[in-house]
């Protein structure tokens, strides 16, 4: 157990202290690289993520939502779900990450959600939103907005299926009292401080994943992945996925300059499966509901592998 408490803390240790030299050595490399990710994350995350946050802050903070999932209590039954799945799975897929994790981490903190729900949910309510697959991934990296309209499809129903499947094997959450609170005259203030706040802090880890990739990728610390994706794809493919297991986006960034067969299903992957950049961004707020994160990631990978079996059979 001592062993293992040690290696727990020292790899990111030296993983962190690795990525500090890289950027003290190569500042003119690994400095353009963070601005780099912060132009995407302003041009392709920011523009959809934000508005749809403060709409979810205000739908939750002024117990709206909760009235609303009230009768969806029977069809969420049906799943072994809490009333409010079905809100938070809506306001998921209209914001995308990681707006569905923190919607979880709301209801629960207000009493709503016990920490098994918060479990499932974090299956269910994980998912990119349609302005950042559809504009960002399919009209501006690929060029094709049909491209965009089929991983939207294929992420949609691979997160759906397989969440609905593990809801269905597992035990009902117990019931919550809910802690009823008058909503505060400052709901307005409250939700765009928040939505800043969350958005903000998503841009962060966009910005610091991309220069991790990418010392990374000069590092060849990826190069086991790359040998091992070329064995099914092209080089441009493989370095693209590599990089996305990083951080999506950038990783998805580089899969438009392939020219493959597989280049939509393993784009689909990469947004569905998530990455290290956006797997933490959710466990930033999942940890705190209870949600144990090398279960989330396992989903995750399960998830991501049913989005590329899908779009497979979409793109054969």
């Amino acid at each position: 157990m001592k062993f293992v408490n040690i290696v727990k803390f020292a790899v990111p240790a030296i993983v962190l202290t690795m990525i500090a030299g890289a950027i003290i050595i190569y500042p003119e490399r690994y400095i353009s690289c963070c601005l780099q990710g912060f132009v995407m994350w302003a041009e392709c995350v920011l523009p959809s993520l934000f508005p749809f946050m403060v709409i979810t802050l205000i739908i939750i903070k002024s117990g709206f939502a909760e009235k609303a999932s009230l009768p969806l209590k029977k069809v969420t039954g049906l799943f072994n779900l809490p009333p409010a799945a079905a809100v938070c799975f809506i306001i998921s897929i209209c914001s995308g990450y990681p707006a569905g994790s923190k919607c979880v981490l709301e209801f629960y903190e207000k009493g709503c959600l016990s920490q098994k729900d918060c479990k499932k949910l974090s299956y269910l309510c994980s998912t990119s939103g349609p302005l950042f697959i559809i504009g960002s991934i399919g009209v501006r990296m690929l060029g094709d907005k049909s491209a965009g309209w089929k991983i939207l499809l294929a992420h949609f129903l691979s997160v759906l299926i397989i969440a609905l499947i593990l809801s269905l094997f597992s035990k009902k959450g117990e019931k919550q009292q809910l802690k009823r609170e008058p909503v505060k005259s400052n709901l307005l203030y409250d939700s765009f401080y928040g939505a800043v706040i969350s958005v903000a802090v998503a841009g962060g880890f966009i910005a610091f994943f991309s220069v991790a990739a990418q010392i990374f990728a000069d590092f060849n610390f990826l190069i086991v992945f790359e040998k091992m994706f070329c064995l099914f794809t092209d080089e441009t493919s493989a370095k693209g996925v590599s990089l996305g297991l990083i951080e999506a986006t950038i990783g998805c960034r580089t899969l438009s300059a392939a020219t493959g067969k597989l280049t939509l299903p393993f784009a689909g992957f990469l947004i569905t499966f998530g990455g290290v950049s956006i797997i933490l961004q959710q466990l930033a707020y999942l940890c705190k509901a209870g949600v144990k994160p090398l279960n989330f990631v396992g989903v995750k990978f399960i998830q991501g592998i049913a989005c590329f079996l899908i779009l497979l059979l979409i793109c054969s």
